[in-house]
């Protein structure tokens, strides 16, 4: 399968009109129905429906009728079964225009798009697996008892992460993630990531990962080890990681303004005006580099401007997650237009102004809440 923005296969065909979810969407004014409302961005930003659609999702959630605050979700879309995506999202957001129905359907309006094959309640847990049992993501640092940045919803969400802070801990994690594994095996994982932040000083955070390389090395692990923090900052930890290697650091940027309104003191004390030091500091290392960023907290033009001072010190394509309002209070969070799905794709289009010259690229299995699926710029990400 090869999909190419625009046109689309067969578009989608809209069996109503509903000029509530087009204000929703953020669509041209005057336009009435929804999937052609859909179709008409695509087409003006040059990506695919599919694109937008998930995109959509992402950012307005789903009413379900057995609505829970936040779940897991595996989504195939009607015009492109091969490829299911996974998706956390709300399914109690009552004013969205997606509803999903008790036998699997995704209506966007009155029209079915897609099918949720499976929902997961998204709980803290210890660890899980991504990209067929190839990665694996650790918590082990209780993600449940982290005070938590402003925009973030783990902390609404139940714990299952008990706070794993000696080997002895780690082992017998390991050991249960092992039966967890699709086929048993985690000499198949080739990266692991911490995910964690809550990390609140640099030696605690060198001496864990000193002590996961440890253990991983009992269970024949080699993988890489990535670890999402702002913690990590200076020369000095750097080059003590040296032994824990192939290692990458993901910079938990979140944002570029308002850092302390929006994030907690450990994260908000990086000042953006270093953050190219911190990841320069580490490439000179001999580590690899990325950073997590929440697009819809900033404007464009510092959404521009700050992606722009990174780029040049990052060897991995970085983490770009919809923003997700879970409340009121989230919801006045938000940048001014990041309510509406143009915001996203203006933004789509901004970071891969920046980020194609450097030729790397997006992998769908390394974000939940991306602004690329089937295409990045003129180039396809699925193929088959």
């Amino acid at each position: 399968m090869s999909l190419r923005a625009p046109p689309m296969r067969q578009p989608f065909r809209s069996r109503g009109r509903s000029k509530r979810v087009t204000a929703l969407l953020g669509g041209q004014a005057g336009a009435t129905s929804t999937l052609a409302d859909v179709e008409r961005l695509a087409e003006q930003y040059l990506v695919p429906v599919e694109d937008v659609l998930l995109i959509a999702i992402n950012l307005h959630g789903i009413n379900g009728e057995a609505p829970r605050h936040r779940a897991r979700l595996q989504v195939r879309l009607d015009t492109a079964r091969s490829v299911p995506w996974q998706l956390i999202v709300p399914l109690n957001a009552e004013e969205s225009p997606f509803r999903l129905l008790e036998d699997g359907q995704l209506l966007l309006a009155e029209s079915p798009i897609a099918t949720v094959e499976r929902v997961d309640a998204d709980e803290a847990v210890g660890g899980y697996f991504r990209d067929n049992g190839t990665a694996l993501t650790l918590n082990p640092n209780a993600r449940s008892r982290c005070v938590g940045c402003a925009f973030c919803p783990n902390t609404l969400e139940a714990a299952a992460d008990p706070r794993l802070s000696e080997e002895r801990d780690l082992r017998e994690l390991l050991a249960a993630l092992r039966e967890q594994h699709p086929r048993r095996d985690l000499r198949e994982v080739r990266e692991v990531t911490v995910s964690t932040g809550c990390f609140e000083r640099e030696p605690a955070a060198v001496n864990h990962l000193r002590a996961l390389r440890s253990v991983l090395a009992e269970y024949g692990v080699e993988a890489r080890l990535g670890f999402l923090t702002s913690v990590l900052r200076s020369q000095q930890a750097f080059e003590e990681l040296a032994d824990v290697g192939p290692f990458v650091l993901r910079l938990t940027a979140e944002c570029f303004t308002r850092r302390d309104l929006l994030l907690k003191a450990s994260k908000a004390v990086l000042a953006t005006n270093w953050m190219p030091e911190v990841l320069r500091r580490a490439v000179a290392a001999g580590h690899g580099t990325s950073f997590t960023y929440i697009v819809g907290l900033d404007d464009i033009e510092a959404l521009r401007e700050g992606v722009q001072s990174l780029a040049p010190y990052v060897t991995e394509f970085p983490n770009f997650q919809v923003y997700q309002a879970h409340n009121r209070i989230m919801v006045g969070l938000r940048a001014s237009g990041a309510h509406e799905l143009e915001y996203y794709l203006h933004a789509r289009t901004e970071i891969e102004k920046i980020m194609k010259p450097t030729g790397l690229r997006p992998a769908a299995w390394e974000c939940y809440r991306p602004l690329w699926y089937f295409t990045f710029a003129d180039e396809p990400l699925v193929g088959a």
